[in-house]
């Protein structure tokens, strides 16, 4: 099969064939289309390498409807095969970087998510931009409100623009915010028809269902944890989920020098954020004896809550992986003896420090008394 690659920009596709080390053919179009010439139904089969990006799923399925084998490149390992070399980078030098990977079989290929999957995420996109939409109008009333002297009282963006009705303002405020109000009134209505939609999704995922079960994780955690995961089989374990998500702590070792820093932050930064936010919650239960609640109030003592979250983020992202993967729901019982167990390391692990740092202590104790009696014997 020929060795193809397309860089896929916001207005152009750049495109490179490379064969026998060399690069046979290279063209600079404005849409998929005008390449059917040279990957249509009527030309040879290709392998053909694209980067993760929006439109990488609609471009993959049309290569396939064409005949081509389509490679969709991880876009976090493009490093590795030359991309962005010696601080040169652009369309045409990424496609030739890409054709020559695809030529050595060396792509480093990226997840595609199943049909069913990039839907739900699709749907949760666009209940996000309703979400952060309406988030903005109620804090531009809120604030125009103030400027006027008025104080509007606390309430969910659900009941904001029904209590905004009840409230009494004056005629000049009313007018201001009244543009406002009226797309409120408009989002309030979408979201209410996405959410509905979003759950006769979920209904034919028993998955989201079983999800569900964890504290404080509702249903759009759920789903967005698996439009995201999309194939729980896909991981060997939970700390590689972790690192997916970007919740594990950047890593620098040299020799025996080893220094942790901040999380990642790569993956998905939406549903990192969702998981982080739920963490918050379970965080701030009361009088609950649930051992994800245990285990974070445990941390924080000891680091601070804003650490304790996010170490609990990667942990709940852990135990919905498992959950899935068994098809069990959520049992306090055997994520408590977790916790306990990894609480109980965490001990020793501590006490055996104390021990460690306690003999260093006496040697040290130790070198000054030999050193303090030699000087005596010297200044004697």
């Amino acid at each position: 099969m020929r060795n193809v690659a397309l860089d896929l920009a916001a207005r152009k596709i750049s495109y490179c064939e490379v064969a026998d080390g060399r690069v046979v053919a290279r063209r600079t179009v404005g849409s998929l289309r005008a390449l059917e010439d040279l990957l249509g139904p009527t030309a040879a089969p290709a392998r053909v390498a694209i980067e993760a990006c929006r439109e990488a799923w609609h471009v993959y399925r049309v290569l396939e409807q064409w005949g081509n084998q389509p490679l969709l490149v991880d876009t976090t390992r493009v490093r590795r095969i030359g991309v962005g070399e010696h601080g040169r980078k652009t369309d045409r030098i990424d496609a030739e970087k890409l054709a020559r990977a695809v030529a050595d079989g060396k792509i480093p290929v990226a997840h595609l998510l199943s049909p069913k999957r990039q839907r739900l995420r699709m749907e949760l996109s666009v209940r996000r931009a309703l979400v952060e939409s309406r988030a903005q109008y109620i804090v531009t009333v809120r604030g125009l409100a103030r400027a006027h002297g008025v104080r509007l009282p606390s309430c969910s963006a659900d009941d904001f623009v029904s209590r905004i009705a009840a409230a009494k303002l004056d005629a000049e405020l009313h007018e201001r915010v009244r543009p406002l109000l009226n797309t409120l009134a408009t989002l309030d209505h979408e979201l209410a028809k996405m959410d509905r939609r979003l759950h006769e999704l979920c209904a034919d995922e028993p998955v989201i269902m079983l999800l569900m079960t964890v504290p404080y994780v509702g249903v759009i955690v759920a789903s967005s944890f698996v439009s995201v995961i999309d194939e729980a089989r896909r991981f060997p374990n939970a700390h590689k989920v972790g690192a997916y998500l970007g919740l594990v702590p950047a890593e620098k070792t040299t020799g025996d020098l080893r220094r942790l820093g901040a999380i990642t932050k790569q993956g998905n930064s939406y549903l990192r954020s969702l998981l982080v936010e739920t963490c918050w919650g379970i965080l701030k239960l009361r009088n609950s004896d649930d051992p994800l609640h245990c285990w974070v109030k445990a941390v924080a003592k000891r680091r601070g809550n804003r650490i304790a979250v996010v170490a609990l983020a990667r942990r709940l992202a852990g135990v919905l992986w498992a959950m899935w993967r068994d098809g069990t729901a959520y049992e306090p019982d055997r994520v408590g003896y977790r916790s306990a167990r990894g609480l109980g390391r965490q001990a020793q692990d501590i006490q055996l420090r104390a021990a460690a740092m306690a003999r260093a202590a006496d040697k040290a104790r130790q070198r000054a008394r030999r050193f303090e009696r030699k000087l005596t014997e010297v200044r004697a």
